[in-house]
């Protein structure tokens, strides 16, 4: 088995991504291509399904870094949801549950997009 598989999915203004694995120095190159690819098709909302995410590097939330002022700078953001607890732990140690919206599940992200639209 791979140690990173990426499913994108897409729905109205959303766009999902939910890597299966691990996202380290070996594997960070094909997250980062599947985040850029979303932007580069102008999908600027995009939520991270990290439910079968085992584990992120420096380089993986790296990769996200490079691209949130992109995506904000056109009205979108990046979300995260379903985070394990080992996830979790790694983006808030880093201060990125300060910069970004966690939320339980792709649910109550929805809700809260939905929200904030109207």
């Amino acid at each position: 088995m791979a140690d990173l598989s990426i499913q994108v999915r897409e729905a109205d203004d959303l766009a999902v991504l939910a890597p299966d694995g691990f996202i380290n120095a070996h594997t960070v190159r094909q997250f980062e291509s599947a985040l850029e690819d979303l932007v580069k098709a102008g999908k600027f909302t995009i939520l991270l399904d990290c439910e079968r995410l085992n584990y992120i590097s420096s380089a993986g939330l790296g990769a996200i870094m490079g691209l949130i002022e992109t995506v904000r700078e056109n009205r979108g953001d990046i979300l995260l949801c379903s985070l394990q607890e080992n996830v979790f732990a790694i983006f808030d140690t880093l201060g990125f549950t300060q910069l970004y919206r966690v939320f339980a599940n792709e649910t109550e992200a929805r809700k809260a997009l939905a929200e904030s639209a109207e």
